[in-house]
């Protein structure tokens, strides 16, 4: 009786699953290189760097050759102790405050901040541009993206825009978990619901803020805010305490859909790319710091994920090969779909998709040491540690 539950359960989630990842990815519109904007408003590049000596050099040049004209480019050193400043200065950026290439040093981390808001909220405050573009030192970019970028968010009037880069992955770490980044993003939210909200108020009324923040997700790696919308919302300092404030500031923007504000996610795979990680260790660490703090404290919440990605997700490929059952088949049949339907579409590696049991049952346990060590010594990042801590929405 209870094996039957699980199958027929383990049947319906895997393929909600894969029918609300093809639903997202019908609705996600690639960033287009071919559209120009329709005016050009200066837009600020903001760039927190902490010891980034290693990969600064790459985004600042492809920064440097963006082809949109009405731009400044502001570089934020975080109390490196490397060489990210001089790499930042031997490229022309300087600190004089009317440079379009603009080099400033951040000021010590205050109670009640995490590093990376801390730094953004020091960015926005001396930007001047009509739109705020905050990206990471590990991204490149094509020349046209800033112009595309400004053009589909005037075409949507979106008050945040922000995008999946493609995921350069090089060990064979990296090829493994990576790649469910666009799994578990495309897969676990409805995007759609969010595109129907804000295309029909009435449903957005219906849904209620609570409902579409719970929906609302970014990438940290690109965010191109309007800058009114920013500052209304109260910008980085709203989520200070946040570990993941891409995803909170998602949430800030999606609550106030019924508002007439607007949250779009693009296909940016052929204009950015991204390399997060170089290693295991690397890989450990990193999404150590965000998978536990992403559910905002909710104990149920998490333990309740990590439990039926493990029956639906990891389970069925262990079974499988003692217990012969038609449903389990159907599962794996319907999970490795849709792995392959993702990696078709955001040139992922194949390893993943080969050793997907393999990769799930690390993520799930890189998400339990995120919860571990949230809850005992607190969250190692970037040098600095980071005790449990919950933002409520």
């Amino acid at each position: 009786m209870i094996v039957n539950i699980w199958l027929w359960f383990s049947l319906l989630v895997s393929a909600v699953l894969l029918i609300q990842f093809v639903l997202n990815l019908l609705l996600l519109p690639r960033l287009r290189s071919d559209v120009a904007p329709v005016t050009l408003p200066r837009v600020s590049i903001l760039l927190p760097a902490r010891n980034e000596a290693l990969r600064i050099r790459s985004c600042l040049e492809s920064l440097l050759k963006q082809n949109y004209s009405s731009l400044e480019i502001i570089v934020l050193d975080d109390e490196s102790v490397d060489a990210t400043a001089e790499i930042a200065r031997a490229l022309g950026f300087s600190t004089s405050p009317e440079s379009k290439c603009r080099l400033i040093r951040g000021a010590p981390l205050p109670p009640g901040w995490t590093g990376k808001s801390w730094a953004c909220h020091q960015l926005a405050e001396v930007a001047q541009g009509e739109y705020l573009l905050f990206t990471d030192a590990d991204t490149v970019h094509q020349p046209e993206t800033v112009s595309s970028a400004v053009a589909a968010a005037q075409r949507a009037g979106c008050d945040l825009l922000t995008l999946w880069p493609f995921q350069t992955t090089v060990t064979f770490a990296e090829k493994l978990v990576i790649p469910l980044m666009f799994v578990v993003g495309g897969s676990y939210l409805p995007h759609w619901l969010l595109v129907w909200a804000q295309r029909s108020p009435w449903l957005a009324r219906i849904l209620g803020s609570k409902l579409l923040a719970l929906c609302g997700t970014a990438t940290g790696q690109f965010l191109l805010f309007r800058r009114q919308s920013y500052f209304k919302m109260g910008g980085h300092r709203a989520v200070g305490e946040h570990l993941v404030e891409d995803i909170a500031l998602a949430r800030e923007v999606a609550k106030r859909i019924p508002d007439g504000w607007r949250l779009l996610t693009c296909d940016g795979t052929r204009l950015v790319s991204c390399r997060m990680y170089t290693s295991l260790g690397q890989i450990w660490e990193g999404f150590t710091k965000n998978l536990w703090p992403v559910f905002d404290g909710d104990w149920a919440g998490f333990w309740l994920a990590v439990i039926w990605q493990f029956l639906v997700c990891v389970l069925p490929f262990v079974i499988i090969a003692f217990y012969s059952r038609p449903e389990l088949y159907l599962v794996a049949a319907i999970l490795i779909c849709l792995r392959v339907v993702a990696a078709l579409r955001f040139k992922t590696s194949w390893l993943s998709v080969c050793f997907h049991p393999i990769a799930y049952s690390l993520a799930l346990l890189i998400a339990v040491n995120s919860f571990w060590q949230a809850k005992s010594k607190g969250i190692r990042w970037k040098d600095r540690i980071y005790r449990d801590q919950a933002s409520p929405q």
